[in-house]
């Protein structure tokens, strides 16, 4: 398993995931569709699946500019979310498969969002990876817009609970506000 880190808009992240194996991709929140999949070409990867944080459009903004450049990529969005662009909705620790070796696995973190969705994968002989868009920052957290405190101490206890060598990539570069 490959991650590529993109950047978006003024501070946003997307990320590729790539199954290397096969060269199927997963594009992470691409808000700028067309860098998701100019990167994607570069790497000689093909995007299946759009998998979307929340609903917010510098999240979900591009999804349907993805699926005009991607005709059979499948939208991913958390059950509730109302996700532009989603083909699919999915529930708290529903599993996707990316290619033959990667596992992507849907953990609900309400508080930013109430249907919020952080996405585990995993693969073989990789370390595990989290993309937590709004939800987990480096030094914070995400604003409670469709949530609470306690929605939100949830959410913590859910991330802190995977696996401790999972690397954690975050929707947004907010590090010097957040430690300010």
């Amino acid at each position: 398993m490959q991650v590529e880190i993109l950047d978006a808009l003024t501070d946003n992240f997307m990320y590729l995931i790539v199954d290397v194996a096969t060269n199927t991709a997963a594009a992470v929140d691409p808000a700028d569709a067309e860098v998701a999949v100019a990167a994607a070409a570069r790497l000689g990867a093909t995007i299946t699946h759009v998998l979307t944080t929340h609903h917010h459009y510098d999240h979900a903004g591009g999804n349907n500019q993805m699926k005009k450049l991607c005709p059979s990529v499948e939208v991913v969005g958390g059950r509730g979310e109302n996700v532009q662009g989603a083909t699919r909705e999915v529930a708290d620790r529903e599993c996707l498969q990316l290619g033959d070796a990667v596992t992507i696995t849907a953990i609900h973190t309400p508080a930013h969002t109430a249907g919020h969705t952080s996405y585990l994968a995993s693969a073989p002989s990789s370390v595990s990876a989290v993309f937590t868009g709004d939800a987990l920052f480096v030094g914070g957290c995400g604003r409670f817009f469709e949530g609470g405190p306690e929605d939100m101490c949830e959410t913590m206890r859910r991330l802190s609970a995977l696996p401790r060598e999972a690397l954690v990539y975050a929707g947004h570069e907010y590090t010097v506000k957040n430690l300010q």
